[in-house]
């Protein structure tokens, strides 16, 4: 008899947002984007992002597994400001908000 396994792989994403272009930058770990930053967009998220008008998402990684989310997330957390910029300027010179582009 033949067995099926079923993997399931949960995907999880490290974020920046930003209020504004080269403004106030803000890192994250989530294992659904888009409910994530909609929360954010709306001012669902008490604290530092709802404090400083941080809603725009201007870069994202994704991976399969939580501890690399999770040890990224902290590495890009203790990264020096220029160096997140630099990222977000490599992959998004405009920082446009990334946002819509999931939700198409």
């Amino acid at each position: 008899m033949t067995s099926y396994y079923l993997i399931l792989f949960m995907t999880y994403y490290v974020y920046i947002l930003a209020s504004k272009k080269d403004g106030v930058l803000y890192v994250g770990v989530t294992n659904n984007l888009v409910r994530r930053v909609y929360e954010h967009k709306q001012g669902l998220c008490d604290g530092f992002t709802k404090n400083y008008l941080v809603k725009k998402l201007v870069y994202f990684e994704e991976t399969t597994d939580v501890r690399f989310a999770i040890q990224r997330e902290k590495q890009l957390k203790n990264w020096k400001r220029e160096w997140k910029i630099s990222l977000i300027k490599k992959n998004n010179s405009q920082w446009n908000d990334l946002f819509d582009s999931l939700i198409q």
